[in-house]
């Protein structure tokens, strides 16, 4: 036995380091798992870490362009839903101002019994040239519409005369229109005259007040009306006001100028008289 141990000692303790160790290192593995797996799970976990931060990746990019696209439907639903108030304002308005100009029709049927035929007229064409300045009607003989038919808005007011009639449609010379001439009352003083058209200042949206009587005392801001004086016309009907007086080139005779009670460039709808009641 000695004679083995001296001549294979170092052997049997070299095997015993090995037993010893290889059994330390399954008592270790034993608490945790077996060799096998725990060597396994050694070599995956880089490709496991790896693949749980590409699939952290993905997801929060995945979630990132749901919250986009849920963001651009969100705005776009709210955009179509600004265009639906948008639209249900204009309406509103639209109608509001349907509603004014039918209560002031109203209100003009009511004072004005004697305009005993109207009839209602859109305005497809406004022209302004240097000679003359009129307006373009849908109505026409089919509608009983007549040459030197007045013309006026919802208020009243004279928006000019009928000139040309087809069978669909009119012209209309507006009030500063150069061919115009009516005659005219200040409805303050009663002084008469004839409101006409004038090359100078047709150009601004004014016409004249000529024939006044002498010594006549016009301020500005006066209400110029129709005088109705031979029945070609509708007695009152408002012209405009009074913007100031001024000489004609002799010195010898004063003239109104007249701003219009309406606004043609604004013109969409108007009335044509058809007949109206001569107060004597």
């Amino acid at each position: 036995m000695k004679k083995f141990l001296r001549e294979h000692g170092i052997w049997v303790l070299f095997a015993a380091a090995v037993i010893a160790v290889a059994l330390a290192a399954m008592s270790f593995f034993s608490n945790t798992s077996s060799p096998l797996a725990n060597v396994a799970g050694i070599i995956s976990s880089p490709f496991r870490n790896a693949y749980t931060s590409v699939a952290t990746w993905f997801n929060d990019k995945q979630a990132y362009y749901t919250d986009i696209h849920a963001l651009e439907e969100e705005n776009a639903a709210l955009r179509r839903r600004n265009a639906e108030l948008e639209a249900a304002a204009r309406q509103a308005e639209k109608d509001s101002e349907e509603n004014k100009r039918l209560r002031e029709l109203l209100n003009l049927r009511e004072q004005r019994r004697d305009l005993s035929d109207f009839e209602a007229a859109f305005v497809t064409e406004h022209t302004v040239t240097n000679w003359t300045s009129s307006l373009t009607l849908n109505k026409g003989t089919a509608h009983g519409v007549e040459v030197n038919d007045s013309v006026i808005d919802e208020t009243g007011a004279l928006v000019g005369v009928v000139s040309e009639v087809g069978y669909n449609w009119c012209s209309v010379l507006t009030i500063v229109d150069t061919d115009t001439s009516l005659g005219a009352q200040v409805f303050r003083t009663k002084d008469l005259g004839l409101a006409t058209g004038d090359f100078s200042l047709m150009g601004e949206n004014r016409l004249r007040l000529d024939y006044l009587p002498a010594g006549c005392q016009l301020i500005g801001g006066d209400l110029v009306v129709t005088s109705g004086l031979g029945g070609y016309f509708p007695e009152e009907l408002v012209i405009g006001s009074v913007e100031e007086v001024k000489r004609d080139d002799t010195g010898s005779e004063s003239y109104a100028v007249v701003v219009p009670a309406v606004d043609f460039n604004a013109l969409t709808e108007v009335f044509i008289i058809k007949s109206f009641d001569i107060v004597t």
